[in-house]
């Protein structure tokens, strides 16, 4: 996460894991949005690919040309960043050799948007193990929040997302925006490169911890007669893991038979691209249009956060190659009066709508402002074509898009859309405490909450570590929700 807390950061997961010395503390990786097994059967980032033919190649493949190589051949040969002090990544390194099932699940939630990541650091002159810091940061996935309110694959955090000029609205967060956020991560890294003269051991630092963290660790050294370089500063811990958690991963996918896990192959080619809308729309009409689900278009499109695109934009969806051409005739046709009117009845029959009878002294501004909306919207959703409304009458206000058409995804990230708020804790390791007392303390099972945290039952904790627990009720509910997702697909 950009310039987080030295209280909001992540643990990660040496070269030998055999010959390594390094105590279990240092081996464990917990992160604030690591899914508990019960969330391990939601679709991943790539559900709306299934069933899509798409060419299969390999890293093994003779290649003539970069459009033929499998992408994470290309991210490979991209890779600048030097191992410098690989003792302090043993940890790392030696807990993805203990934990195979992790990278393949970073894997296939990346597929959807690794190839964009890529594109843009190639455009860019950029290394490419920065492809994989969304891996470090949110576990690519595009829902992902911390205990902090950081946000997206990139984990901004409000006022930085704000500062990177990523709009965020009860309509629209752009900080979830894949395209956007990721134009606005890389905007703000070149800048910290070129801060710190191109050492981008220190702009990885920075852009964990802040700027400011960096330079005061750098000036103290300074006056005392130290090197300023990454390794020598006195940082906080969790900046301290942080550029060997990259490196590590870096060397995983350099090598993954090695750790005995293993890659599949991601073909080197755009799987979707923008569309400009021009207007506001109705996202389930805008799914219909596409021929897609509204699962589908919303997992592309995560940063929506209500029924309908943003009033005031931006105005564009990102979409599947496949589905653009359906999508943009369908557009052509459509009557602009009908793009907000479809979610009257959505897909399940039930009505998101309310039906508001207009009191004396109300006007279009008054009851927008009191429902969250614009003047527009209900202008459009009621086919008025001007501001006269009558006391007495009933106007149509669009609702929300219903809980079971958000994407499953959002079910286990986005507390605020389950109604779990305040039945998830993040808990803070202290010293003495061991994960069968933690369990107890919470009555819940001390091998459920190593579960939950991508741990053995029996690894050492560290002071400071982050644990999630969730309670039973929980649990339940992502259950249940996996089995209506089920019904209805």
């Amino acid at each position: 996460m950009p310039a987080r807390s030295a209280t909001d950061s992540t643990q990660s997961p040496g070269d030998d894991p055999e010959e390594s010395d390094v105590a279990r503390a240092e081996q464990t990786w917990l992160q604030d949005w690591n899914l508990p097994d019960a969330f391990d059967a939601l679709p991943s980032g790539q559900f709306w690919l299934q069933n899509r033919n798409l060419p299969e190649t390999t890293s093994t493949t003779k290649i003539d040309s970069l459009a033929e190589v499998d992408l994470w051949t290309r991210i490979r040969h991209g890779f600048e960043l030097t191992l410098e002090d690989e003792s302090r990544i043993a940890g790392q390194l030696e807990w993805y050799h203990d934990h195979p099932d992790h990278l393949p699940q970073i894997e296939e939630r990346a597929r959807p948007y690794l190839f964009y990541i890529v594109e843009e650091l190639d455009r860019r002159g950029l290394p490419m193990e920065l492809a994989l810091l969304p891996a470090i940061e949110s576990a690519f996935i595009p829902t992902a929040y911390s205990s902090q309110n950081a946000a997206g694959i990139w984990q901004f955090m409000p006022s930085t997302g704000k500062m990177l000029g990523l709009e965020q609205n009860s309509w629209y967060d752009g900080r979830l925006d894949v395209v956007a956020a990721t134009e606005a991560a890389l905007d703000y890294l070149q800048s910290l490169a070129a801060q710190f003269d191109g050492d981008w051991n220190l702009a990885l630092a920075a852009y964990n911890s802040g700027e400011g963290t960096v330079r005061r660790a750098m000036q103290k050294n300074r006056e005392q007669g130290k090197s300023t370089d990454f390794w020598s500063l006195d940082l906080p811990w969790q900046t301290r893991r942080y550029v060997p958690q990259l490196l590590a991963l870096a060397k995983v996918v350099e090598e993954p038979e090695a750790f005995g896990t293993r890659l599949t192959s991601i073909p080197n080619q755009p799987l979707f691209d923008s569309v400009d809308i021009q207007a506001q729309l109705d996202l389930t009409l805008a799914a219909r249009m596409a021929e897609l689900s509204i699962d589908e278009l919303l997992q592309l499109n995560p940063a929506f956060n209500r029924w309908a695109t943003a009033p005031q934009g931006p105005h564009r969806l990102i979409l599947p190659l496949e589905n653009i051409e359906m999508f943009k005739q369908n557009l052509v046709a459509l009557d602009p009066k009908k793009r907000l009117r479809v979610t009257a009845i959505n897909r399940t029959g039930n009505s998101p709508t309310l039906r508001y009878t207009i009191q004396p002294g109300d006007n279009l501004g008054s009851i927008a402002r009191r429902h969250g909306t614009t003047v527009d919207t209900l202008k459009l959703a009621n086919g008025l074509e001007g501001n006269m409304i009558r006391a007495g009458r009933h106007l149509l206000i669009p609702g929300p898009v219903p809980e079971t058409s958000r994407p499953l995804p959002v079910v286990a990230q986005r507390q605020r859309q389950v109604g779990i708020s305040g039945r998830k804790t993040i808990y803070t390791v202290r010293s003495g405490d061991s994960l069968w007392a933690i369990a107890r303390s919470y009555n819940v099972d001390h091998e459920a909450l190593a579960r939950w945290n991508g741990i053995a039952a029996g690894d050492t904790l560290q002071p400071g570590q982050k644990l999630i627990i969730l309670n039973d009720s929980v649990v339940a509910e992502a259950a249940a929700a996996i089995t209506a997702e089920t019904a209805v697909r």
